[in-house]
């Protein structure tokens, strides 16, 4: 598995307008091939910024290229930066591919 990962450092005031951005934004995601999941993170609150970050689960590094040279990306990404900022610089990108994976144990049928 791959994991992107996207941090943004997230003006306090711009807090709200962030979150509508992305918890109402059409991300195509689903219609990836190896597509697993993705999570909208809020981290603590520092004085000059709240630490977001994004992290995205796909089958493989190469299911991740496929996505940023796809059509769904270019237009989940087309109004990215069209408005007044809400962070202070661009986010940080951070990749990681797994090597090790422990799940919880199955929880026995009631």
């Amino acid at each position: 598995m791959f994991f992107a990962s996207n941090r943004f450092r997230v003006i306090p005031s711009e807090s709200e307008r962030f979150e509508q951005i992305w918890l109402t934004r059409e991300s195509r995601l689903h219609e990836v091939p190896g597509f697993i999941a993705f999570h909208l993170l809020k981290g603590k609150q520092e004085e000059d910024h709240i630490l977001y970050a994004s992290m995205t689960m796909f089958e493989s590094r190469e299911a991740f290229e496929a996505w940023t040279k796809s059509d769904q990306f270019r237009r989940s990404h087309s109004s990215a930066g069209s408005s007044k900022p809400t962070t202070i610089g661009p986010p940080q990108f951070e990749g990681f591919e797994t090597l090790q994976t422990i799940n919880a144990p199955a929880k026995a049928a009631a």
